[in-house]
């Protein structure tokens, strides 16, 4: 992209690795709480442009700079990355460190950079866009919030287990080193089977997050291996070298299939508590609580139980598919996977789906999706069902059920029963939990 005239004095243009200074200082300004918080940002920041990643290049920046001056008014970026659906991966554009100074706010920046951004996404052949953000903002852009983000689990000190006087830990948690991510990798890709949304983390994520990445970078994460007492490895879990608001955050926490969580997960509470006091005397903090950000629903939920007594439910991803039938269709194979488990099995016939001013038709025989296009309403015609707005995104993701959505909206309904019946079959509600790549 040639740097592009807005008017006004101001160019768009693409970030070099030459901005990696200006960019962190700009995102520590506008995104830090804190003094910790802005090295952290800013370390994110230099990490993009001037350390090798996996996904992301010096000019995956978009910046807005005052022609005389050179000065960085607004910026954003692109981190894509691979979801998968239903185990089907799809490219997806992640936007992230979106900020404009405050005297050019509500001149249309993010929006003259979001156009620009989705054309370098649709050009990568990414089908869909995601983004965590501040409630309703990202609706402006084509967004629609439509799959969890970030539910977490809470104890606190009476909730650690004690061993037993005399009782030694049976098991041994290590920092991983490089010999480890092939087993980080194939257990991160086996338990996220469990989810419908996933992001993949290949060995490439995991190389640059324990090799290249800074330590204080905010999205840094240490690895830990779990190993039994004759050093088997067992599982392996992450967290940050800080912090969170009250104590120690974990991040996918796993093991082995036959490998008891009831046994293990203990162990691991007790390093997270020790663990924590260590970040807080260094930090001249105080650490009351250990924490597992593992969405909505995990395993080591169901093993702690009442000890992890605070449920904070998930906030949401913006999400959006700027071509619904080429996504459809893409996911096709799942689609009809859910009709062959189904009660609708060998299903041949026709969805309409409206959104109102445009749709979708589907169309069936023998249970293969055979044509998935776009359509429109017209009078006489309402369709098989119908979603308002952007909501058929809540739908498709799992994020939200059918009767959840008709009970929310007046004006989400189905036409008979065989289209209801078929399309909570297509699209039913899901567990899933993403892991970005940052």
């Amino acid at each position: 992209m040639n740097a592009k005239k807005l008017g006004n004095g101001l160019i768009l243009r693409r970030s070099t690795a030459a901005d990696a200074d200006l960019l962190a200082d700009f995102n520590a300004q506008i995104h830090g709480d804190d003094e910790l918080d802005r090295i952290r940002l800013a370390a994110w920041t230099r990490d993009l442009l001037a350390k090798p990643h996996p996904t992301f290049h010096a000019d995956d920046f978009t910046v807005v700079a005052e022609v005389e001056t050179g000065r960085i008014v607004s910026t954003l970026n692109l981190i894509s990355q691979t979801w998968t659906y239903a185990g089907i991966p799809f490219g997806v554009g992640r936007p992230e460190l979106v900020g404009t100074l405050p005297e050019y706010r509500n001149r249309g920046l993010v929006r003259t950079q979001f156009d620009e951004i989705h054309k370098w996404s649709a050009e990568r052949g990414e089908l869909a866009q995601a983004i965590t953000g501040i409630p309703y903002y990202y609706r402006l852009f084509g967004y629609e919030m439509a799959l969890d983000l970030s539910g977490r689990r809470l104890g606190y000190e009476t909730h650690v287990p004690k061993l037993k006087e005399g009782e030694k830990e049976k098991f041994i948690i290590r920092p991983a080193v490089n010999d480890d991510l092939q087993f980080v990798v194939e257990l991160y890709a086996e338990a996220q089977k469990r989810y419908t949304l996933s992001c993949v983390r290949a060995m490439d994520i995991f190389e640059y997050e324990l090799n290249v990445q800074s330590r204080d970078n905010i999205g840094h994460k240490d690895i830990l291996i779990i190993e039994n007492e004759q050093g088997e490895r067992l599982g392996y879990f992450q967290h940050p070298d800080f912090l969170g608001m009250t104590g120690i955050v974990v991040f996918g926490y796993e093991l082995k299939p036959g490998t008891s969580w009831l046994a293990v997960t203990p162990s691991v509470v007790r390093y997270l508590w020790q663990r924590g006091q260590e970040f807080a005397k260094r930090d001249h903090r105080t650490s009351t609580s250990f924490c597992f950000l593992l969405g909505s629903d995990h395993p080591v939920y169901q093993a702690l139980g009442n000890a992890l007594p605070v449920v904070n439910e998930p906030y949401a991803w913006y999400i959006r598919v700027p071509d619904l039938p080429a996504f459809i269709h893409h996911v096709t194979p799942a689609l009809e996977k859910r009709l062959e488990d189904s009660i609708a099995v060998g299903y041949s016939g026709e969805l309409k789906i409206s959104f109102y001013k445009d749709g979708l038709r589907l169309a069936f025989e023998k249970g293969k999706l055979k044509e998935v296009e776009s359509w429109k309403p017209e009078s006489g015609d309402d369709g098989s069902a119908a979603f308002p707005g952007l909501t058929f995104i809540q739908l498709l993701f799992g994020y939200r059920s059918f009767e959840e959505l008709h009970h929310a909206f007046a004006d989400c309904f189905w036409e008979d029963n065989e289209a209801r019946v078929v399309l909570k079959i297509l699209f039913p509600k899901r567990l899933s939990d993403v892991f970005p790549v940052a």
